[in-house]
This record gives C-alpha cells, structure tokens and sequence, in this order.
C-alpha cells in the first residue's frame, strides 16, 4: 500500500531508541524524511547511522524535553534546515517507574516533572509546529501515549499525563479552524512493550522465570514490539487516513479491558 507521504518532513520526539526510532525507521521506508531529537547524543549518532541507510533526509538534534528552550531550538533547527514540518510525533515521555509506589512518599516534583515531560513537551512540540501546517494546509500531529492513560493503573502521575495527552489530542481534534486546514490529530496508546533498556527488560533479567509466567497473563502471550506499534503511527500519518481524526488507538494485543 502507498501511503503518499513521500518527501513529507516529520519530526520524532524521542526518536533515537524504542518506539521512536522505530517510528522513525518506518516513516523513513515510506520515503519521509525525518528528524529525531533525544538527550543522548550516542544514542542520536546510531539512530542516524540506521536512518541514514534508508537514503532519505536526516537530522539528529541533542534535546532535553523538560527544558522549553531546547524544544523552541529543537523546531528552528528543523525550520532552518527543512523550512517546514509535514508530522510531528510527540513520543518523548517516560516517568511511568517514577517516584515511589506510596503516593505520600513521593514528591510533587515526581508529579510535575512526569507532567512536564509528557503533555507539557506534547503541549509545546505541538504550538511550534501547528503554524506551517496550517501554512501549507497540511499536518500529522500523533503523540504516543499508554493504555494507562485511558484506564488508570500504575503510578497516577503517569497515568494523569498521559490521559491529558489523549485529551489534548481528541480537543485540538475538534477545533474546526485547525482541522480544516487539513491537519489531523490522534492519538497512539501502546501496552506492554519490549524496549532494549527499559523496565520489561530489566525484570527479564533479574528473574527470568517470573517473567515468562507473567507473559502468561497476556492475551496474545508476549509483549508487544516496537516496530507493531510505529507501523500504527505511520498508517495514522498516512493519506489513507485522511479521516481518522481525533482517535485514540490501541496497540495492545487486547491487554486493556477497555473497548
């Protein structure tokens, strides 16, 4: 299928490992270019040694999402180089292992720099790149949230961030004046997935025989992969669909109990 994003401009948030690079790597192989921004700069430098593979434009900008002047750098870096921005994923985020599991022994800065880094930064990737899809009356605007944002469960200052992702997603939806301007906005919420790195593969390790019975609890009976949930993304950036607007899709092989 030809999902006509070809010479689009798109930027990742997070982009240089897990789902972002993934989603990287998959609008990359549609023909898009992309530009991925993370805190790592090793972690940037291989992300761009595989997207640079793919024979499309490439741009790897160090970044911190809980500093505003570095995401403002983040987009006049992109607009100085490409001129414009065609998608932008909001996937940067994180916090979910945060702070302790007692609500009263963790601190309102866990709360606030979770918030912060989740639906503030989607919060402000997305007011900077909204004027040149609106310019070119065009746009993708896709941010990657948790079924946990659309249920509850785990440590309630994640789950609060990323249900106001899915809300701001779902009202910016509504606004007439952006969306007939052809901009679309949705929004991704993934399950359990198996990132290198993170909270899945570190109790892999440290108890590998609890970890194969506790995928036994799943539906499908695995974790899910980066790359199932970055085709996702990539069909929501696509033509194709043109009239998924204001959406909240579940990748989760039926882990929520939610429809």
């Amino acid at each position: 299928m030809d999902l006509q994003i070809r010479g689009k401009y798109a930027l990742i948030t997070g982009g240089s490992h897990g789902i972002g690079l993934a989603t990287a790597r998959s609008l990359a192989a549609e023909g898009c270019n992309v530009a991925i921004c993370a805190r790592r700069e090793d972690r940037l430098a291989q992300a761009l040694s595989q997207l640079k593979s793919q024979g499309v434009q490439t741009l790897g900008i160090p970044a911190d999402a809980l500093i505003p002047a570095d995401i403002e750098r983040v987009i006049k870096k992109v607009i100085e180089s490409w001129k414009t921005l065609h998608i932008l994923i909001n996937n940067v985020g994180g916090g979910g292992r945060w702070g302790s599991p007692s609500i009263e022994e963790t601190s309102e800065e866990v709360w606030v720099d979770v918030y912060n880094k989740n639906a503030m930064a989607a919060v402000r990737f997305t007011k900077l790149a909204l004027p040149y899809m609106c310019r070119q009356k065009w746009g993708r605007v896709v941010t990657v949230a948790s079924i946990q944002g659309c249920e509850g469960g785990g440590r309630p200052w994640y789950s609060m961030a990323k249900s106001a992702e899915i809300a701001l997603m779902k009202t910016l939806a509504m606004n007439r004046d952006l969306v007939r301007d052809g901009i679309t906005f949705n929004t991704v919420a993934p399950g359990s997935i198996m990132i290198p790195d993170t909270g899945w593969e570190e109790e892999k390790k440290k108890d590998p025989k609890g970890f194969e019975k506790a995928l036994s609890d799943f539906p499908l009976g695995r974790l899910g992969t980066p790359e199932e949930v970055a085709d996702t993304i990539t069909f929501v950036c696509s033509e194709k669909a043109g009239f998924l607007n204001g959406a909240c899709i579940v990748v989760d092989g039926a882990e929520s109990r939610h429809f």
